[in-house]
Formats: C-alpha cells, structure tokens, sequence
C-alpha cells in the first residue's frame, strides 16, 4: 500500500476522513450518540442536506451506525461503530496540531493575502 500511488486503495479512505464534514461528524459523535438535530448544532454550519449526505457515506464506509427507534415520533440516533471510534486517536493527534498552529497558519495565510493584493493592488 502506498497512498501516494494513484491505484492505492486506501486513497478510498482517505479521501472520506478528508471530505469537509466527515472529521467534525466524527468528533462530534466521539462522546456517544446523538440525534440528527443534537449533532446538527455540535457540528455548526452544516447545512441538513450536506450532514445527511455525509452520515449515508460514513454510514457505508461502517464508521458510523445509524439506530431507529420504534417510537413515535420516529427517533434516530447516529453512533461512532468501533471501525469509527479507532479512528478518534489519530484525530486527536491532527486536532491538537491544528488548535496548537492556527495562530502561525493564520498570520500566514494574511501575509499571503498581502503580498496577493500589493501584487494585484
């Protein structure tokens, strides 16, 4: 395997860890289920149309399960499955890096923007 290669398969994986929602829906779900509104507002600014798309792929991918309840009203709940909780050691590892660095990457993606627009000024 070498994720490098064109041909790898695991490109398959990680291209969904790096899709744009699937990192926030898995953090989100790391402390238990939660419901689709309940994860909604822990995620932030995902729209329903794109939150739904993202679980029916982690869903397929088997890092989430997704429960109905024989309730009425109907109640659902999403779930890390175990494949989807081995994934929360090595996001935590990206999580700390990234909440350690932003203040470095930010001043550099200003310092960019400013010679962009001395360019183009």
């Amino acid at each position: 395997m070498d994720v490098l290669r064109p041909d790898c398969p695991s490109r398959v994986v990680m291209q969904r860890i790096g899709e744009r929602w699937s990192m926030f829906v898995i953090l989100a779900l790391a402390h238990g289920p939660l419901r689709f509104t309940a994860l909604k507002a822990r995620v932030g600014v995902v729209t329903s149309k794109v939150l739904t798309e993202t679980l029916r792929a982690l869903e397929a991918d088997g890092l989430v399960s997704r429960r109905a309840y024989d309730e009425s009203p109907p109640r659902v709940e999403y779930e890390l499955t175990p494949l989807g909780v081995s994934l929360l050691e090595p996001m935590a590892a990206m999580r700390a890096w990234a909440e350690a660095h932003v203040p470095e990457v930010l001043a550099s993606r200003e310092r960019h923007l400013d010679a962009l627009d001395a360019v183009h000024g």
